[in-house]
């Protein structure tokens, strides 16, 4: 789920937003803070998808040249 808040660092890279829900869904994610799991072991076993696939899109965007006129996806 995003999270919205006021109190939030300014970031300026390109899907900063997905990046911080995605880190946050891996880092709070019971594979990694009771199994005691790495997180990139559990991007493995298939957590936090929805949220990987979105920051995929979104730096792929990037790269599109149709995105000149569409602008980011995620941003």
């Amino acid at each position: 789920m995003p999270k919205y808040y006021e109190d939030k660092e300014e970031d300026g890279r390109a899907c900063a937003g997905v990046r911080e829900d995605f880190k946050a869904c891996l880092l709070q994610h019971d594979c990694v803070v009771k199994e005691g799991k790495k997180p990139s072991e559990c991007l493995k076993e298939g957590h936090c998808k929805g949220l990987q696939v979105a920051f995929f899109e979104c730096k792929r965007s990037m790269l599109d040249t149709r995105s000149r006129f569409r602008g980011r996806k995620g941003d």
